[in-house]
């Protein structure tokens, strides 16, 4: 019909944390994708038994993918300290838990600093770092994998404020403040995330621009039209 808005084109995002899910929502809305919960496919968490971001990723959005029946989107992150050469890293969302310590934001929190408390602040430089994968259909060979880095340092304390995860500990050298401290549009824009994700969203407006295959193929549940990632 001549007029009439398109409908939104649907993906599944492989994620059960509502965080990342409003800050995906946020940055996706704009280019008309509509992003479906893992959650609504009956879709649990998968055992994330992979040694690297990219390989829990993929993990993750193959299952969601399968589930759906929809092109799927997954992203595996974690922060890095240099001062415990590289860790939590992978573990970062269960970094309290395996040593016993809780688990959740504020345990990881609390242990990440219990873990620094004698280090020095010019030793405490760290990087948040994000591998965000997009699967057209669950055995697709040719993924489109993207990443960001966020660099910055840990603090002494918590910042109030907003976010997840260790944002209240984390101080990004863009702004020189908490995480949790900016706003979302500009936390979007600064971070390891923000940086992934945008890298994909120039595949995906550019595969927006190429014509009604594209809205076929990331628009129809179970469509296996690959014409879309031409740049994988």
């Amino acid at each position: 019909m001549t007029g009439a808005q398109a409908a939104p084109l649907e993906i599944v995002f492989a994620s059960g944390n509502a965080g990342k899910q409003r800050e995906l929502e946020a940055l996706l809305a704009p280019l008309g994708y509509r992003v479906r919960s893992q959650a609504e496919f009956g879709c649990e968490p998968v055992a994330e038994t992979a040694h690297t971001f990219v390989e829990n990723a993929l993990l993750k959005a193959r299952e969601a993918s399968r589930l759906s029946g929809l092109p799927a989107l997954a992203d595996d992150s974690g922060l890095e300290v240099d001062a415990l050469d590289g860790a939590p890293g992978l573990y970062s969302a269960r970094h309290a838990e395996r040593h016993g310590k809780g688990s959740g934001d504020e345990a990881n929190n609390a242990f990440l600093l219990e873990q620094l408390v004698d280090v020095a602040d010019a030793d405490r430089t760290a990087r948040f770092r994000s591998v965000v994968v997009l699967l057209r259909h669950p055995i697709d060979p040719s993924p489109i994998i993207t990443s960001g880095v966020w660099e910055g340092h840990v603090l002494r304390t918590p910042e109030p404020g907003g976010g997840f995860g260790y944002d209240p500990i984390f101080c990004n050298h863009d702004t020189g403040e908490a995480a949790s401290r900016l706003p979302a549009v500009v936390k979007n824009r600064l971070s390891h995330r923000g940086k992934a994700v945008s890298a994909m969203l120039d595949v995906l407006a550019q595969g927006l621009a190429s014509g009604p295959g594209r809205s076929q193929a990331m628009g129809r549940r179970g469509s296996d039209d690959a014409s879309i990632l031409h740049k994988a």
